[in-house]
């Protein structure tokens, strides 16, 4: 099972979105740390703790399936991500090309998988509003679901 490219796409998006908004000296986890947290306060409102908390696990174990190497990684009880700063330590990431480092692709499909269950449980339209909510600046007009249509 791959993650579908528009949700990928996103997912990109997202994270390039919070690394430009960020420190340029913070690392690509921290980017991707950002963007799992707003998702977290954002998603907590609607769905509380336990619900992210168990949507989360299910991306995780589904992003793992695409990259072994986020078994270090562990969504807390509060629904917390913990352990990709350690991906960034144990791994080797190309100096040259820190958009391909193996935190950054794990942080990419982590989100994505996120992003496919939130369009599968919440919908489409709650699912864009959540997003323009917590990223008002970011285009994400020109994103499409899974399913192919326009979102």
């Amino acid at each position: 099972m791959t993650t579908p490219t528009e949700l990928r796409d996103l997912a990109q998006r997202l994270l390039t979105y919070e690394a430009h908004a960020g420190m340029t000296s913070e690392s690509v986890a921290s980017a991707i740390l950002r963007v799992y947290e707003k998702l977290r306060h954002g998603l907590g409102e609607v769905a509380g703790t336990a619900g992210f908390q168990s949507l989360a696990s299910r991306a995780l174990a589904l992003a793992r399936t695409e990259v072994p190497g986020l078994g270090v990684a562990r969504i807390a009880a509060d629904g917390s991500l913990h352990g990709l700063g350690e991906i960034e330590h144990q791994m080797h990431t190309d100096k040259d090309r820190p958009d391909e480092s193996p935190a950054c692709d794990g942080g990419i499909i982590l989100i994505a998988r996120l992003l496919s269950l939130l369009l599968l449980f919440l919908g489409e339209a709650l699912t864009l509003s959540l997003l323009r909510v917590t990223w008002p600046g970011a285009a994400l007009d020109d994103c499409s679901s899974e399913n192919g249509r326009k979102a």
